[in-house]
Parts: C-alpha cells; structure tokens; sequence
C-alpha cells in the first residue's frame, strides 16, 4: 500500500512527496516499541486490585482490614481512606514524573531505545522488589523502581511510534501505545481475580507477574531499530537514511529525509530545550501539549476508577471476587474502545473524538452521581439492579475514555512538538500527567469521603471545561505530518498571533530555514 501526506504543496512543505509502504520491518518495530505501554497498564490494572485484596491488608495495613470487618455505622464511601494505602500506589507517579527528566535527556543523546531499554530493567527491579516485599518500605522502595520504569518508558514509547509512523497513520499507530496499555490493565485485572484465591500470598504472585512485560520489553528493546529522526539528530545520517528506507519499504525517501535534516539542524542550534519551549513561539506547544492535554486526561476522572475499581466496588456493596470481577469488565471495555479509536481516529480526527467523547463522560458522571445520591450510604448495601447499572455506565464512560482522552493524551501531545524540543517537550508531558495521575491516586479515596457522590459531579464540571479548551485552542493534527504540524499554529485564529508567519522573524523562523536566520542563532545562545 502506497501513501503520501495531505498537505497542500502550496503550504512550503515537502509532505506531497512522501511515499511509503507496510513492511514486516515496520510493523515489528511498532508492536515491540508498543510494549512499554503495557508496563503502564499492567501496573494501573493490579495495584486497586493488590490493595483490596484482604491477605495484602492484613500483612501491611491491618487497620483498613479491621474496618472491612467491623461494618462500622460510618458511610461507605470511606471505607478506604487511608493516606499510606494510597501512597502505595501514588509514590509510582511520583518517582515517573521525577525520573522523567532524566529520561529526557537519555532519549534526545542516546535514542529512543535506549530510553525503552532503560526503563524495562528498572521497572523488573521493582517487580521483584514489590513481590518479595516484608514491609512497607519494600513495598515503596519497589514502587519507585517502578516508577522509575514508567517514566522512562512513557517518555520514549509514544515518540518512537509517532516518529516510526507515516503521517497517514500516524493515530492508529501511535494508539497502540493505549492499546498495549489497556491489555495491560485486563490482563493484570484477571490475574488479580484468579490469584485472590490462592492465601496467603496471592497478592504476591500479582505484583511479581509485572517482571513478564519488563523481560519482554528489554529482550525486544535489543532487537529494536533506533528512529530515523533520533538517528539524524545524533548526527548518525546514513543509518537514518537506511533505517527510513527500511521501514517506509520503498528507496524514495529523499523528501522525508531532507525534512529530517532541516528539523535536525534546527535542533542542534537549541542549547537549553527546556528553556526553548517557554519561548513566545513555542506558546501553543506548551500551553495545549505540554500542558493542558496530559493535565486533563487525568482530570477526566477515569484513572480514578482505574486505580481503585475493586475498591469502588467494594464500597458500593460488592464482594471482593465480584468487585475484581467487574472492574475486569471495565477494562475489557477499554480494550475494546482502543480497538475503535485505532481504526476510525485518522479518519475522523482528533477534535471530532475530544468532543463526541466529552458529552458522554459528563452524562456518566452524572448519572453515577445522582444514582448514588438516592440508593447508596451511611452503611447501606445498594440493590442488585443499581450495581448492574453503575457497573453499565462504568463501563459507557470507560468506551468513551478508552477512544478519546486516554489514547490521544499522548498522540497529540507527540505529535505537537518539532524536533529541536520534542524530548524536552515530551518529557513536560510526561511529567505534568505524572503530577496529575499522582495527586489524583493521592487524593480520590480521601475525596470519595468527604465529597462523597459530589466527586463525580466535580469530574463532570472538570471534563465541560476540558471540551472548551480542546474547541477553542486545539486545531486538527490528522495525517499532518510531524514535521509540518508548526503550519497548524500559524494559521490558527487564536495561536497565529503568537506563531504566524507575520510575527518577528528571530522569533518565528520556520524549522526549515533557522539555519539561514543568523538572528536566531544569535538569540538561542542567550
């Protein structure tokens, strides 16, 4: 199958000249390059699992263990709320969003694979730490090694697929990143289901089995082709040009591959990345990818209910087999969403499955909360036919998350950023959805108890003002390709009075020409 860009010739860009095919070679490169999501998801599945599961409770937090017993006359929604429970799964975010600037550096001087590599045996460390864990301290000391494996693998996986991808398919491409992700999260949700059975050490067996995607991550990162892009930005240009040809399937790459030489002279000329991206022209990069997009893909409320689903569960009157039974459902459904979201994001674009999506997320948010507010607290068992339909709109929410703000929080933001900042860029998002994932596995269980039902009304209000900023600030990236996404901001209404081409030139030359704009050069050495 032969490809090219849609971008209009006239719009200075060499995207019409882009040829490309699937060949083995790609598609090898993406399904193991993909694989670090499933240390993500592997993680976000079996940790609200591990921490419902009594034999855990009663080894590390015997207060929480004597309160599931005692029914106290005390409302549900608090069943839960422990600051030190949660700091187990919260101190995984924290250490991935520290770790992440040093992951940066690893992926812009020394490639995407080896930031891939890095964060595989890091995150087995924290396996084996976690499963053979005697205390509490183990138990965090392995969550940071974890931590340490996401950061580094969220950082590089989503630039290496946009970048291996062509333009055209760059969304289905870089999706499955989510989809390795939610398989992830089913496959640790029914290994939590079968190993609860097993006492006294079931839990063990859950947090253990994270070495599986680890070992599988760091063998295929030895066999993996490093990206054309990363390639031509060390300076590495035949094995760039050779790595292209091998992945597009085709010797015609010279437009491709000098549009890489452009953006890679570019990048060579940015001394201090980070302090590159609070420059004017990088405004619409970093308020819409770096910032606003990762931000709220964890406000939306849905890691919420990844992280404790057995819990919620459990507090809503299931029993602990059912509970894990149903949050397996929950993932299976995003699963499925990944699957849909895959096939039709490049057809409909990005915009369209923001806001279709958003109208969705606040109607079963609301409906959860005003089912709550009328059939559940202060002790009470919700009836069977309520927990069915929680377990329904759960899931309705989950299909809508699972095509929209869960996989394209990380497309778009990897899609956003030129070369010169895209690791530096890249690392931002890491970190801000970090900080948000962390202070929201911190903070829902205590919000659950003292807001109660009212904590699904705030996602509601949250995921309103998310639509607004994506209708009003986020233009369409489908099939643009990467190096071209820059004409997106120059010509939209509100972004081109910080990134058009009538603004000062030092400030505004385009990727393709800062090489013959001394002034620039001048002022990137400031």
């Amino acid at each position: 199958m032969a490809g090219g860009g849609v971008m209009d010739p006239k719009s200075g860009g060499r995207a019409h000249l882009y040829e490309y095919r699937i060949t083995p070679y790609f598609i090898f490169a993406c399904i193991v390059g993909s694989l670090g999501g499933s240390l993500f998801g592997y993680d976000l599945g079996v940790s609200g699992g591990v921490t419902s599961m009594d034999d855990f409770l009663v080894e590390f937090f015997p207060s929480i263990y004597q309160r599931k017993q005692e029914h106290l006359k005390e409302t549900d929604y608090c069943k839960y709320d422990n600051q030190l429970l949660t700091l187990f799964t919260s101190s995984l975010y924290f250490a991935a969003l520290v770790s992440t600037f040093g992951a940066s550096y690893v992926t812009r001087n020394k490639g995407r694979r080896a930031s891939i590599i890095c964060g595989s045996i890091s995150f087995f460390a924290g396996a084996i730490l976690n499963a053979s864990a005697k205390n509490i301290a183990m138990l965090i000391i392995g969550r940071l090694f974890l931590g340490v494996g996401i950061g580094f693998g969220n950082q590089a996986v989503p630039l290496y697929l946009s970048e291996m991808a062509p333009a055209k398919i760059r969304g289905a491409v870089n999706q499955l990143f989510q989809l390795t992700t939610c398989l992830g999260i089913l496959i640790a949700n029914f290994v939590n289901y079968g190993v609860e059975r097993i006492h006294p050490w079931g839990w063990r067996l859950s947090l253990g089995l994270a070495a599986v995607p680890a070992t599988l991550m760091f063998v295929g990162g030895l066999f993996l082709p490093e990206t054309p892009n990363s390639l031509v930005e060390q300076g590495r240009l035949d094995e760039g040009r050779q790595v292209l040809e091998k992945v597009r399937g085709t010797t015609k790459v010279e437009a491709e591959f000098q549009d890489l030489i452009d953006a890679s002279n570019a990048a060579k000329a940015i001394k201090h990345p980070f302090r590159n991206l609070l420059r004017r022209k990088n405004r619409p990069q970093l308020v819409v990818g770096a910032i606003g997009i990762p931000a709220f893909q964890q406000l939306t409320g849905n890691n919420s209910i990844l992280f404790y689903a057995p819990v919620i569960f459990q507090s809503l009157g299931f029993g602990s087999g059912a509970s894990l039974y149903s949050s397996a459902i929950t993932s299976a459904a995003l699963v499925m969403a990944t699957l849909i979201s895959m096939a039709l994001v490049d057809k409909f674009g990005r915009r369209a499955f923001f806001l279709e999506a958003g109208c969705e997320l606040i109607f079963c948010f609301v409906a959860v909360a005003i089912t709550l507010a009328l059939k559940f607290g202060e002790g009470k068992t919700i009836p069977k036919g309520t927990g069915i339909f929680l377990v329904i709109v759960i899931c309705i929410f989950v299909l809508a998350y699972g095509r929209s703000w869960g996989p394209l929080g990380w497309l778009v933001p990897s899609e956003l950023f030129p070369l010169e900042t895209r690791s530096a860029g890249q690392s931002v998002v890491v970190c801000v959805n970090m900080i948000f994932t962390a202070l929201i596995a911190q903070c829902f269980l205590a919000a659950l108890c003292h807001l109660k039902y009212g904590i699904f009304l705030l996602f509601a209000g949250l995921i309103f003002t998310m639509s607004c900023f994506i209708f009003f600030l986020l233009p369409e990236t489908k099939q643009v390709p990467i190096e071209e996404i820059y004409l997106l901001w120059e010509n939209h209404w509100f972004w081109k009075r910080y990134c058009g081409p009538d603004q000062d030139s030092k400030d505004f030359c385009k990727p393709s020409c800062w090489s013959c704009c001394p002034s620039v050069e001048v002022q990137l050495q400031l």
